[in-house]
């Protein structure tokens, strides 16, 4: 299968990567328009299909376009899959074959390369995957945000499917993405923070530009982040649903995590920044949740992939659950964990020469105190984390993917997480280009 989002190029390219399929005999299916991710994720299974391309973007600045590769269980290849295809790629570009000068649309043939529509299909699963008791969720008014992405559309279908309506902004095929970075952070959610406290809607719901990261704004204008969705959605599956299952996180996510599964007793895998290795456990162990800091969140009972729709679509049914806005929940939330979290994320470009710097010498950096308080502990899993003795932590992290350092601080109050990350930045700042 092969699928593409909305940025510039995105739907050339995957045509060429049909005709290149075509020319080695695969049979190729090609999504009649733009399609997200997880539903591209979905069909590679349902259609028993060898694996599937996505050619996106994602969540990063537009020159980063490039492909994801989805395994026949209908997920993030594993660690294995993306080594033998780099090993291939290296072969291949050592002795590329010659391209086909052919145009794509005289080479459409039944059987060779076809067109198809993975919506109707991902719509019925993830509308199967909630509770239809709670539906329609009466006083629940619900605003989505696909960030000019791929994920136009899905949630508002979805909900009508359940009696509820769903108002949509940035749901236009507009390439140039005007004045947003499809990533659900804070910073990049202000029109729907607009939207939602102006309209006197409930929540809003944001997926990034393949629609496979999901984050929210409550009804009072608050972020509710990566973090409090993943915690919010563990708690539903325990207590609510009734689930069982561990849990994986990766490295960068929240402390609230570890506490949830030390209450209910269940193993927490702390995995590398990145999916695969969540996909990876999913596929192994029995996972009841896996979720990352940056937004992506899979459950049980599906694929393993993260699913923006899926989670916007649970955190609904948790709402409507408790009568309550997610703001209330979170607040309650932490109430019961004794102590609060608030985190906080700084991205820092750098030059090629500073990046190669970071990579070699970051493991040269280990101070005994940061801001005053000790380090208790320093996790090398992915990066840097430096946990110090009041339960805060911040982390440094080189990008795989970008020319950036990330400095990640989870902290007591906004005022501590912003000095943390400022003891982050200095930390860096010490290892020169």
């Amino acid at each position: 299968l092969i699928g593409y989002d909305t940025r510039f190029g995105s739907d050339r390219t995957a045509e060429l990567c049909a005709i290149a399929a075509r020319e080695e005999g695969v049979s190729v299916l090609v999504s009649e328009r733009f399609a997200s991710t997880p539903s591209i994720s979905l069909a590679t299974k349902e259609t028993g299909a060898d694996g599937a391309i996505m050619i996106t973007a994602s969540h990063n600045p537009p020159r980063f376009d490039g492909i994801k590769f989805k395994a026949p269980y209908g997920g993030s290849a594993t660690t294995s899959i993306t080594g033998e295809i780099e090993a291939r790629l290296r072969v291949v570009e050592k002795d590329p074959p010659p391209r086909p000068d052919v145009l794509f649309e005289d080479v459409l043939e039944p059987g060779r390369i076809e067109y198809f529509d993975p919506v109707p299909a991902y719509i019925d699963r993830v509308v199967s995957m909630v509770d239809r008791d709670v539906f329609p969720a009466e006083g629940v008014r619900v605003m989505f945000d696909p960030m000019w992405g791929a994920g136009q559309g899905l949630l508002p279908k979805a909900l009508s499917r359940l009696g509820m309506e769903c108002a949509e902004i940035h749901n236009v095929h507009n390439p140039l993405f005007p004045g947003l970075l499809p990533e659900p952070i804070g910073a990049n959610l202000n029109d729907l923070r607009e939207a939602v406290t102006g309209g006197g809607y409930s929540v809003g719901i944001a997926v990034d530009g393949d629609a496979d990261r999901v984050t929210a704004i409550d009804a009072t204008g608050r972020f509710i982040s990566s973090h409090m969705v993943l915690a919010l959605l563990l708690k539903h599956l325990v207590e609510v649903r009734k689930w069982t299952g561990d849990v994986v996180k990766t490295v960068s996510t929240t402390g609230m995590i570890d506490m949830l599964c030390e209450k209910y007793g269940r193993k927490l895998y702390i995995v590398p920044v990145g999916f695969k290795y969540i996909a990876d456990l999913m596929l192994a162990e029995d996972i009841l949740v896996g979720g990352e800091e940056s937004g992506g969140t899979g459950m049980k009972n599906y694929i393993p992939e993260r699913d923006g729709i899926l989670v916007g679509l649970m955190l609904i049914e948790i709402m409507a659950t408790h009568g309550k806005t997610l703001g209330q929940l979170i607040d309650e939330l932490m109430d019961d964990l004794g102590r609060r979290f608030v985190f906080l994320r700084r991205d820092i470009e750098l030059t090629q020469a500073h990046k190669e710097a970071l990579l070699v010498n970051l493991r040269d950096i280990k101070p005994d105190a940061i801001g005053g308080l000790e380090v208790v502990e320093v996790e090398t899993v992915d990066g840097f984390k430096f946990h110090r003795s009041d339960g805060s932590w911040v982390m440094l992290r080189v990008s795989g993917t970008e020319p950036v350092v990330r400095v990640y601080a989870e902290a007591r109050s906004e005022e501590d997480v912003e000095k943390l990350v400022a003891d982050g930045v200095e930390l860096i700042d010490t290892v020169a280009p």
